[in-house]
């Protein structure tokens, strides 16, 4: 499998992207695969301060219910909308970007790095997929 190399990834398999002192985070294609295809998504409001490692919110499908974990330590500033209603859960045909493109379309949210914090502890592309191969996978 090949992830993005420009990416980094926690061992729970979300992934980050650092632009500046703001990380995008979604799930990986692995994770959406492993579920199938996601029914249900929960995510914090915008103002939400996250820590790395701890559960920000649930992804679910027909299959079984999973915690998102944030790999970075930070407050929430943005949120995908575009997957999310006034309820701050959507519809499965509502998170097809999720399963098209968790990559791009399918990012979750943006996540303002609190001071200090950083990505060095999180698994590159290549020791992710090394992860992966490891798992069986």
């Amino acid at each position: 499998m090949s992830n993005p190399a420009d990416l980094r990834y926690s061992p729970t398999h979300e992934w980050a992207k650092l632009d500046g002192d703001v990380v995008t985070i979604g799930v990986t294609k692995f994770a959406v695969e492993q579920l199938t295809e996601p029914t249900f998504l929960e995510l914090p409001a915008v103002g939400k301060a996250l820590a790395a490692g701890a559960a920000f919110g649930i992804i679910e499908s027909v299959k079984s219910t999973s915690d998102l974990n944030s790999p970075v330590t930070g407050t929430v500033v943005e949120r995908n909308e575009r997957l999310l209603d006034d309820k701050a859960k959507k519809r499965a045909a509502d998170l097809a970007p999720v399963n098209d493109d968790p990559f791009g379309a399918g990012w979750m949210l943006k996540v303002k790095l609190a001071p200090g914090a950083t990505l060095d502890h999180l698994l590159t592309a290549a020791q992710y997929d090394e992860q992966l191969a490891s798992d069986g996978h």
